[in-house]
């Protein structure tokens, strides 16, 4: 019975926690930047810091994100509590989810199983991809010719050394996605009253095994995009 009312409990909550995501997120719109992995460019005192929850019992890190987007693309700025880096990874796109990371979603058209993948680790390595998340399967794609106008532009700021097991207080990491990047996908660039869906998660490793955040109301896996919350641009 404890059981079976603990689970029932847990539904509900789930159920609630969607039922409230509906309202869009709003984008301010911005003037272009440079990134410097700090976020203490005036333009982001536009908009406000918005949390994300932890999903996984463990390490009860803050973590938290901004979004805005411009003229010429969208910019994420990613914060969050830490005690260590957990991240041997020293190249940009290797499995970069294995270790402490920082993911960002953008999902331009719900109709469509196509979505934008993004993942950041704090020693300021990148992992890019187009997903194809059918029924049937799911694969993945990286980008070909990736430089130039359709590169991110990316820094990390680390409250410590940025190397693997170094001790920190905190991680930043803010990036630029360039619109060539992104023109793949329907409804882009965003435009004025342009809604899309995204989310926005984090991994840490710290405890020895996985902790997950994220912003909308996921179960188990950051891929679960019909449960991806709106943002819509001013």
């Amino acid at each position: 019975m404890i059981k079976a009312f603990s689970t029932l409990a847990g539904l509900l909550f789930s159920f609630l926690l969607f039922s409230q995501s509906t309202s869009p997120l709003p984008v301010k719109k911005c003037i272009d930047f440079e990134v410097n992995g700090k976020g203490d460019n005036k333009e982001w005192e536009k908009t406000g810091w918005v949390s994300l929850t932890r999903i996984d019992e463990g390490s009860k890190y803050q973590s938290r994100f901004k979004i805005m987007y411009s003229a010429k693309g969208i910019y994420v700025l990613l914060y969050g509590d830490d005690e260590k880096i957990t991240s041997p990874y020293q190249n940009d796109f290797e499995t970069l989810f294995r270790a402490d990371v920082f993911e960002v979603f953008f999902h331009s058209n719900p109709a469509s199983a196509l979505y934008f993948e993004y993942e950041i680790s704090p020693l300021n390595k990148e992992l890019v991809l187009l997903i194809s998340n059918k029924k049937e399967g799911m694969s993945n794609w990286r980008p070909w010719h990736y430089e130039g106008q359709n590169k991110t532009r990316k820094a990390v700021f680390t409250e410590g050394a940025m190397q693997n097991n170094a001790p920190v207080q905190y991680w930043i990491a803010e990036v630029f996605f360039p619109y060539a990047l992104l023109n793949l996908f329907d409804h882009t660039p965003p435009k004025s009253g342009t809604v899309w869906n995204a989310n926005f998660c984090r991994l840490d490793y710290d405890s020895g095994k996985m902790v997950k955040w994220s912003w909308s109301p996921i179960q188990k896996s950051f891929h679960e995009f019909e449960r991806y919350r709106p943002i819509l641009f001013e």
